[in-house]
């Protein structure tokens, strides 16, 4: 596994990490002795980052973390979660009073006094222009509530924001083969300032694995079931946003990509991890098998120019002219 350090966080963390929304909600059930074992089996394969949020199962992601770590004193484990998911998405409800709610919650969750990295978790993008929220965030850090803080987004333009303020440590962005607009502005930018880029959806919730067909189908409490038409929450956030079909398609070519002996999923996840200012990749898991697999893209090697050109070429003739302009 290869290690990087976390942008401003200035912590050392795998640059392949583990996204826990499925240990929440929103992918089907996973038990809490199954969790478990995909913590373990991520550790175990050299993972130290973990990400959740404070919505996920309404908590139930962060309190299996939180089991993990007393169960497992001396850890070198960053867990970054998020916040601003319980109330109303307004501007008006990104306040200090909320953040201190919010982080106090957490904090229960995970059974720590500071936590390691709070992300405002795809807030509007008003809020990335608001000198009070990062005053806000500010005294957070030195109140000791917090060590660090970053922003999830849903765009390049809400990065770009967040990555001109001096506190902002991380930004965490859907990056995979199938979205490709962070390459153009916002890793360069992020390099520059030293801000650290945690990419999300790395599989697009799973298409690019290759292992889904047309006649694939989702329990009713999952978001690649309810939300491909976004009306849960923002589209882009299940299969990045691109159309089923023309996904199968693109990940049938994608799969052809990958080098001999390697599956489509393990080189998409390197891929991403490949990029310039990539600092850790959270592919989520629901069995330790997939954390064991997930994991093993951090140590791949270089996959090539050529392989790089048959991503945007994919890209520009399937997506570029839907998605590019949208996030």
């Amino acid at each position: 596994m290869e290690y990087r350090e976390l942008g401003r966080t200035h912590r050392t963390v795998s640059v392949i990490g583990l996204g826990t929304w499925q240990l929440g909600a929103d992918w089907g059930e996973v038990n809490e002795a199954d969790a478990l074992a995909v913590l373990d089996a991520a550790v175990d394969s050299g993972v130290t980052f973990f990400d959740t949020a404070d919505v996920y199962g309404d908590g139930r992601s962060e309190q299996l973390i939180g089991t993990y770590l007393a169960a497992h004193p001396g850890h070198s484990i960053t867990v970054a979660t998020k916040m601003g998911r319980r109330q109303e998405q307004l501007a008006e409800n990104y306040v200090l009073e909320n953040f201190r709610a919010w982080t106090d919650r957490s904090r229960r969750n995970l059974g720590v006094e500071t936590l390691d990295l709070v992300q405002l978790h795809c807030p509007p993008s008003e809020v990335f222009r608001s000198d009070e929220v990062y005053d806000a965030l500010e005294t957070l850090v030195s109140d000791e509530v917090i060590s660090n803080y970053g922003f999830s987004v849903e765009t390049a333009a809400q990065a770009l924001d967040a990555i001109s303020r001096p506190g902002t440590a991380t930004i965490q962005i859907i990056l995979n083969a199938f979205r490709l607009k962070p390459l153009d502005e916002v890793l360069p930018s992020a390099i520059a300032a030293g801000v650290g880029i945690i990419a999300r959806v790395p599989l697009a919730s799973g298409m690019l694995s290759g292992k889904y067909t047309s006649a694939t189908t989702f329990a009713a409490n999952d978001h690649r079931n309810y939300n491909r038409d976004g009306s849960a929450f923002d589209v882009g956030e299940t299969f990045s946003g691109v159309d089923y079909e023309t996904g199968l398609a693109a990940a049938l070519e994608f799969a052809r990509l990958a080098p001999a002996g390697m599956s489509p999923a393990t080189a998409a996840l390197a891929w991403v991890a490949q990029q310039a200012g990539v600092s850790s990749v959270i592919p989520g898991a629901r069995n330790p098998a997939q954390a064991v697999n997930n994991a093993a893209a951090g140590s791949v090697g270089h996959l090539g120019a050529a392989f790089d050109a048959g991503v945007k070429e994919i890209y520009d003739r399937h997506f570029r002219a839907g998605i590019h302009s949208r996030w």
